[in-house]
């Protein structure tokens, strides 16, 4: 069986020309036939070179990896039972799924709270964030839920003032910032803001914490999409060499008179901005905690992604030797940027392996008596079954779920339906809905009459895309919950699961569905 998919795929808009005859090992057409205009990916990169590395059209994508895992989330089931309830009176006319408490504290003093067990990590400089932030962040802050500034916002933004190598002003980040505390109630949700190594040398997360009250910082080693720093597309070229000057990789050298002259003629239209990997040492990073604390940081983050399990390790040591408040393990497969799209699929350890090892690593720290970070499991999340089997495997220690290409998608959703109303050129498969916001979002009635008409009608539609689908998750959420008779999330166990494959079992730890409770089995039937 072939796991992964070459030479052809919608993220890179290419195809074969024979569907049905495919060489499984290369991708390539059994036929390869000369004459063919070249729309698989080897032909196209016959002539777009570079290009076609990266998935397509930029800007207004998310992309994840098409590969298949040997093992994956699929391959759990939630259990549930008929005896008891944990965390509610074991009474019929009580123990009703809408009173599952979702709300989860974490951090070094339990001061985050949470009214959701999910977080959006790091979305950063890309086009998508930025033409969705409206929505990302005025949804999450109205839900009570997290939200992550992603790396380079401040050095993408052509309006920010740097002196002397370091930021001291800024407009985006500033604006990302504001619209979500903006919308923050009762002292629930988070803005968090991430920084890689030239966020860290420009001084964005101290400049964030002093002048823009930003209590939660991020470090960064890495997400599941990719193993490299990371990259956008510039079209314009005086932005592409102020970039060049602040720092950034910026391919091909826009200050070079033959590339600027291509440029201007027409031989490009794209350059691309990388950012410089980072190199982790202990020393190092216990010197970054440090100057983050002193800069007046309250929580510290770390972000890692589908590294080996020598790294996975080394993530949980420094996170418990340094008393970090959250680690986010972020598996293989997925990327709201422009991850190159063949390390987006053959690249990393896949979530439901790495989120495994991650347990055992900090069970095995838990169990001698170390500080263990709260952890939130990243990579594919999409719905509520997956969610809960992702708490339910990491539990106790795994406290969030991080997604963030579906809640880009749901902000997407709303923004294009608030356009459409505007334009007066609803579909017909949301008009059978209604033509107002109040009759097509089933959340709004509720959410007008807890804010008033007033705060209502500041709401865009694309955080009224992403609040009801929290609203979805979440009723999702508690009738599972419910069904495994837990009605607060402390209580969840891994024992809330069963493996459909020994496979899936040995990679887990929790047992195959044909070995579960063996033992209290076995006690019922003695006779």
């Amino acid at each position: 069986m072939s796991y992964s998919r070459i030479n052809s795929s919608a993220a890179t808009l290419t195809k074969n020309r024979t569907d049905g005859s495919i060489t499984p090992s290369s991708g390539m057409c059994v036929t390869c036939i000369d004459g063919c205009i070249g729309m698989c990916e080897i032909g196209k990169s016959a002539y777009r070179g570079h290009e076609v590395i990266y998935p397509q059209p930029f800007g207004v994508i998310t992309t994840a990896s098409e590969k298949v895992y040997p093992a994956d989330y699929s391959h759990l089931n939630i259990m549930g039972g008929v005896i008891g309830a944990s965390g509610i009176e074991a009474d019929s006319d009580k123990a009703i799924f809408p009173a599952v408490n979702l709300e989860v504290k974490f951090g070094h003093d339990n001061g985050i709270k949470f009214k959701y067990p999910w977080i959006i990590p790091g979305i950063g400089s890309t086009n998508i964030a930025k033409n969705n932030w409206e929505g990302l962040a005025i949804g999450s802050a109205l839900a009570g839920t997290g939200l992550t500034i992603g790396e380079n916002v401040a050095g993408m933004d052509t309006e920010s003032v740097i002196k002397n190598g370091k930021v001291i002003d800024t407009v985006d980040l500033k604006r990302r910032v504001k619209l979500y505390n903006d919308f923050k109630r009762n002292g629930y949700g988070a803005i968090i803001l991430q920084a890689n190594v030239e966020d860290t040398r420009l001084g964005v997360q101290e400049y964030a914490i002093e002048k823009l009250g930003v209590e939660i910082v991020e470090l960064k080693w890495g997400q599941g999409a990719k193993n490299i720093g990371g990259e956008v597309k510039i079209r314009d070229l005086k932005k592409a060499q102020l970039l060049y000057e602040r720092g950034y990789i910026v391919l091909p050298n826009p200050t070079d008179p033959n590339v600027i002259q291509a440029f201007e003629k027409g031989a490009f239209a794209e350059f691309e901005r990388h950012s410089r990997i980072g190199m982790v040492s202990e020393e190092g990073f216990a010197k970054r905690v440090e100057e983050v604390k002193k800069a007046g940081a309250k929580y510290i983050f770390l972000k890692t992604g589908a590294y080996r399990p020598l790294d996975l390790a080394r993530a949980i040591m420094f996170c418990s030797k340094y008393k970090i408040d959250l680690l986010t393990v972020d598996g293989a497969g997925g990327g709201t940027g422009m991850s190159p799209w063949r390390m987006m699929n053959e690249w990393g350890v896949p979530p439901l392996e790495l989120h495994s090892l991650t347990y055992n690593y900090v069970k095995r720290l838990a169990d001698k008596g170390h500080y263990v970070p709260a952890v939130a499991f990243a990579g594919g999340f999409t719905f509520e079954d997956q969610i809960f089997k992702g708490l339910a495997l990491g539990a106790p220690y795994t406290k969030l779920i991080g997604m963030a290409r579906a809640p880009i998608a749901a902000a997407m959703v709303g923004k294009t339906i608030g356009r459409a109303l505007e334009d007066g050129q609803l579909p017909v498969y949301i008009e059978r809905f209604g033509r107002s916001v109040d009759e097509i979002f089933v959340t709004a009635t509720e959410l007008r009459k807890e804010l008033g008409d007033k705060e209502f009608k500041e709401i865009p539609t694309g955080a009224l895309g992403l609040y009801t689908y929290y609203e979805r998750l979440a009723q999702g959420l508690r009738q599972l919950m419910c069904g495994s008779r837990k009605f607060t999330l402390e209580y969840m166990t891994r024992d809330d699961l069963a493996c459909l494959t020994k496979e899936s079992a040995e990679i887990t730890g929790i047992p195959y569905v044909m070995d579960l409770d063996k033992k209290e089995v076995d006690k019922i039937l003695k006779i």
